[in-house]
């Protein structure tokens, strides 16, 4: 158990002690109030359509860390009182809290997606509510296009490790940028989350703003990638995209969030989707301190709704089926060893090869060399039109003994050849 998952036990078990002081032998949490009347709250239709208030008579997520990376979580009283508990700015044009909006286009997107992660709600079951209200959020403030001095790449690797190392137990992050790949420097920010248990939720990103294909960092091994469905648990058209790397589907259409100003407005897209996943994690992150990252994220996909018409897993429009946060909590299931979503550190080793360290350069060891043998003396230098030693037994003396036998038989077949013709001339004609 990891230093944080052992720290987050104790603030659970601390929890439950006073829970069951409080209230006896049963450690069951309170009702959470609900105005059935409330026309903001009867809205939600994913608290019920998720299983989101059945999963609420286990935890709201208590003890447990959400940090939005995003345009900043604006000051609104009541929706996110004593829910943010710390913020930075990495664009360069936010305010050292995170909480300013930064963006005159984007700037309360950063609220909406945290007040669905985990908005406190009023006391009289009024008004907004999120997945998990009882979390604690961190607000890391980015800027999209003009709205930052800071290059968007760095930002986001900068806003990852400062979540890291503030406590996060989860991040969401509810943009993409519309392509596969990914800047470099994301791999080591996104590894150092996944070396300390964090779990990165991330929207897959939507057709009607142009995103086609599912693009970083949904395509990055290990995150969380989440589509998006209509309120009939169908494939939203405009609200949400497709890929292979989908892990999970949830509400993407008609959803409610609140801008910095409180005001409660009407939106869809994945950007949704992803911090209601995100609240859901947190919900297991609560019940369950014990669970790492790769388990939290395992629950939730094997216990995800298969939807008519799915051929296989992951589906590129569902991936593993529609979010159910009760059987989430509370479904049997065998534990794993490794993050069903994939390997960043793998995926480093096969596609970053080209780009390790150089190897080191082999030092060579001396050879040791035995002498040469010493040279012959020199010999008295002669005539060279006077035989040699050398000559006289290499050249002359194999040149007698080849001529002078050739001689011999030359002269033996010419005197022959003599007797015959005197025969010829001495014999009689017939």
């Amino acid at each position: 158990m990891t230093a944080r998952r052992m720290l987050r036990s104790g603030v659970v078990l601390a929890t439950i002690m006073a829970s069951v002081l409080l209230l006896g032998a049963s450690a069951t949490p309170p009702p959470v109030p609900d105005d059935p009347a409330d026309p903001v709250r009867a809205s939600e239709y994913w608290l019920d359509g998720a299983r989101i208030r059945d999963a609420w008579q286990t935890t709201r997520g208590d003890g447990v860390t959400i940090a939005v990376i995003d345009t900043g979580i604006g000051k609104v009283p009541g929706v996110f009182d004593g829910a943010v508990t710390d913020g930075t700015d990495v664009s360069g044009t936010g305010s050292p809290d995170g909480r300013t909006p930064v963006g005159a286009i984007d700037g309360n997107h950063g609220s909406w997606v945290a007040s669905l992660a985990a908005g406190r709600g009023a006391a009289d079951g009024k008004g907004m509510i999120g997945v998990a209200p009882e979390a604690d959020l961190l607000s890391i403030s980015v800027g999209f296009g003009a709205a930052a001095a800071v290059p968007f790449t760095e930002q986001v690797a900068k806003a990852m490790r400062w979540a890291v190392d503030n406590g996060a137990d989860i991040i969401n992050l509810s943009f993409t940028t519309n392509t596969l790949d990914w800047d470099k420097s994301w791999d080591d920010a996104f590894l150092y989350a996944f070396e300390h248990d964090v779990v990165v939720v991330v929207a897959a990103g939507n057709r009607g703003s142009g995103t086609d294909i599912i693009g970083a960092p949904a395509t990055i091994p290990g995150v969380l990638t989440v589509g998006g469905v209509d309120q009939t648990g169908t494939a939203s058209l405009e609200a949400s995209t497709q890929g292979i790397t989908i892990g999970i589907a949830a509400p993407s259409e008609g959803l409610l969030g609140v801008s910095a100003d409180g005001t409660v407005v009407s939106w869809r897209g994945t950007s949704g989707a992803a911090p209601i996943v995100a609240g859901i994690a947190a919900l297991i992150r609560s019940a369950h301190p014990d669970l790492d990252a790769a388990n939290v994220i395992n629950r939730i996909i094997r216990t995800a709704i298969p939807v008519e018409g799915m051929s296989k897993t992951p589906d590129p429009l569902y991936g593993y089926g529609l979010i159910d946060a009760e059987a989430a909590l509370n479904a049997d299931l065998p534990s794993v060893a490794e993050n069903p979503m994939g390997d960043l550190a793998e995926w480093i080793r096969l596609y970053r090869r080209a780009e390790t360290a150089p190897q080191p350069v082999p030092t060579a060891t001396p050879v040791a060399v035995p002498p040469l043998p010493d040279a012959d003396a020199p010999t008295e230098a002669g005539s060279p039109l006077l035989p040699s030693a050398e000559s006289l037994r290499y050249g002359t003396l194999p040149l007698i003994a080849l001529t002078v036998p050739g001689i011999l038989i030359a002269l033996g077949v010419t005197a022959a050849a003599r007797r015959i013709r005197s025969a010829r001339i001495r014999t009689p004609h017939s």
